[in-house]
């Protein structure tokens, strides 16, 4: 953010339930394909408010008297575990005198007294400790927020801010904070931004009707942007929902009501325009964890507001915001959303972003323009939302965030096996010959699974891999052949070029791609894709064929995989510098927190003693202010 005046949400991975709870003491009912189509949903519940607003919610604990087999496990889970008190939390990161340098400042993470603190020296601030009050995700990494104290102890007034050093729980290192995102080069070590601004509502239970405001207004009316809005306004017209206002009265209470509980006051304000911007006001200036229905991810992020189906089990819960001021339609049809789609929109209300001010998404897309997929993780949701099995699909159907480890079933979904949930609605291609027809691949081969052509892996993942992208589509679509880097059929058969690809599509099925297009993307029909890519692409694109090139171990494109270590963006940094490891077969313990000039001297010498030239290296623009920090 480049103030608490700029706010899109965070993401944490947010998937929801495989199952559906019809009721305290009733059992649970698996997802179909006939529960996920336009069939009556739940009873809407019985309060005015029924489960949006601040007094529908009862609390996760309420959950665990009828459900204790899911409460116990959805305890344990990442899911929950998105944000919760440091002290007395579980934290990997090592608080025992640990430094980490970045360029010329250094943080040293410190215990005293059972509280932990994060020192730093350097930079325009000069020393700074700050007490962690906060752990902010815990399935890939450790983020922390924190208060800054003064040499005594005692805790300044200031906000909890957002401290600049990540844990990384798979390479057990430190790592700078911003770097997780498409954010350019820092200059040193600070804290910020606000927790309270950036983190907060994804990372923990909040009301619904905090994310609708945005929706809520008129179409004359601006209300300001606020972290944590819902995801509808970044899809196309065909996919986001459209939330209109039946009862002026009822919706004016409601939002009245809020802003009291936020702290703040109408101010005068009347009618709903004018509570609309008041509440956005408030939300965006002073909601906190003051504010939070309760700390981490709890059963009623996903499940609504459930304090009626707490006390009566014959009322269920439902995934879809219900009041009885309000109506939802779906897509230009204006009917009611499917169940599928009420839980995919619960998904998107945090996995949703396009990370921190990078432009660019798939299908050549621009972040507030073009509906384009989002290029790294914890956009998910949205992703999917833009795919067209979104209404009868459902997020549940492949993810279990009750989970308290790694979910199997994924592992199912890299395999033919794994093709039953797509065969509800593609039945045809169950027949193994129709299915190798289809993909001119073996059907009982790892690309006989419906996710390795329709979910490729080209997103930039938490771990510095790659995940799947979520948009559902087929790789043969020209908006994705002529709107992306790498063509996706590359990322298995990467030693083929741009012409073969092509023209492999075209003959097995009768489409037309314009040559003139491709050459723009690729420079030569007769170019390798992955090379092509990394000399020419943007650098979400540059950061799959890096992968890729590692993968590949083909020491040929070691060259064009070293120039990216001084890349523009640090985090392609990182896929540049594991891509040439794999390749040279040795870990070259490249300094990415080092100034560039050092990462530069430091590869050059790497690649001497393994036999390569030092790469020509790309001329990087001049690095910006602080203005732009990420909005993670």
């Amino acid at each position: 953010m480049t103030s608490s005046r700029i706010l899109l949400a965070a993401a944490v991975l947010a998937a929801l339930p495989f199952s559906v709870v019809a009721g305290c003491g009733g059992g649970a009912q698996p997802s179909t394909h006939a529960a996920a189509t336009r069939a009556p949903g739940p009873p809407p519940l019985p309060a005015i408010d029924g489960n949006l607003t601040r007094e529908a919610y009862a609390g996760s604990d309420a959950c665990a008297p009828c459900h204790a087999s899911i409460y116990a496990s959805w305890s344990r889970s990442a899911m929950h575990r998105m944000s919760r008190v440091a002290k007395g939390a579980e934290i990997h990161a090592p608080f025992d005198g640990a430094r980490f340098v970045f360029k010329h400042d250094v943080a040293t993470l410190e215990q005293e007294g059972g509280e932990r603190y994060v020192r730093l020296e350097g930079g325009p601030s000069g020393a700074r400790r700050y007490r962690v009050t906060r752990v902010i995700g815990g399935h890939h990494r450790e983020d922390f927020a924190g208060v800054a104290v003064s040499d005594r102890g005692e805790a300044s007034r200031g906000e909890e801010l957002v401290l600049p050093v990540s844990f990384l729980l798979g390479a057990r290192t430190l790592r700078y904070k911003g770097y997780s995102v498409m954010v350019h080069e820092r200059p040193d070590l600070e804290a910020g931004p606000a927790y309270a601004r950036v983190c907060i509502l994804c990372h923990n239970t909040a009301p619904y009707l905090d994310t609708l405001l945005g929706e809520l207004g008129k179409a004359t009316s601006k209300p300001p942007r606020y972290q944590g809005e819902v995801v509808d306004r970044l899809l196309p017209d065909d996919r986001r929902w459209t939330y209109a206002v039946r009862d002026e009265a009822a919706a004016g209470r409601a939002l009245e009501r809020e802003i009291a509980a936020l702290g703040g006051s109408p101010l005068g304000a009347k009618g709903r325009d004018a509570l609309v911007l008041r509440a956005s006001e408030t939300m965006r200036e002073d909601f906190d964890s003051r504010a939070l229905i309760e700390t981490g991810i709890g059963c009623e992020s996903c499940h609504g507001g459930a304090r009626a189906h707490a006390a009566s089990s014959g009322l269920a819960p439902s995934f879809e915001p219900r009041a009885s001021w309000l109506a939802i339609t779906e897509g230009k049809d204006l009917g009611a959303p499917s169940r599928a789609s009420g839980i995919n929109h619960a998904c998107a209300r945090c996995h949703q972003v396009l990370f921190s001010r990078y432009p660019f998404t798939w299908e050549g897309g621009r972040r507030h323009a073009l509906p384009g997929g989002s290029h790294i993780s914890s956009g998910e949701g949205r992703d999917f939302l833009l795919s067209r099995c979104s209404s009868a699909l459902a997020c549940t159907d492949c993810h279990d965030p009750h989970a308290t480890g790694g979910d199997p079933r994924l592992k199912d979904l890299e395999t033919p096996e794994g093709n039953a949930i797509c065969l509800r609605c593609h039945g045809s291609l169950a027949d193994p010959v129709k299915l190798a027809a289809h993909s001119h691949h073996s059907a009982t081969g790892a690309a006989g699974a419906c996710v390795a052509c329709h979910m490729p892996r080209k997103n930039m993942a938490l771990d510095d891999r790659l995940s799947r992208y979520h948009r559902i589509g087929s790789p043969t679509d020209p908006l994705r052949v002529l709107g992306d880097r790498p063509l996706e059929c590359a990322l298995c058969h990467e030693d083929k070029s741009v012409r073969q690809i092509v023209e492999t599509m075209e003959r097995w099925w009768s489409h037309a791609y314009d040559r003139e297009a491709l050459t723009r993307l690729y420079g030569d029909l007769d170019a390798r894709v992955l090379p092509a890519t990394l000399a020419r692409g943007k650098p979400h694109e540059q950061a799959v064929a890096l992968f890729e090139a590692g993968a590949s171990r083909d020491r040929t494109l070691v060259a064009g995989v070293a120039r990216e270590v001084a890349n523009e963006y640090p985090l392609v940094r990182e896929y540049a510098r594991d891509a040439l490891g794999k390749l040279l077969g040795k870990d070259c313990k490249l300094p990415l927190e080092s100034e560039l000039p050092l990462l530069e001297q430091a590869t050059e010498a790497c690649l001497r003693g393994a036999g390569f030239a030092a790469p020509s290296w790309p001329a990087l623009p001049p690095a910006p202010s602080r203005e732009e920090p990420p909005e993670d």
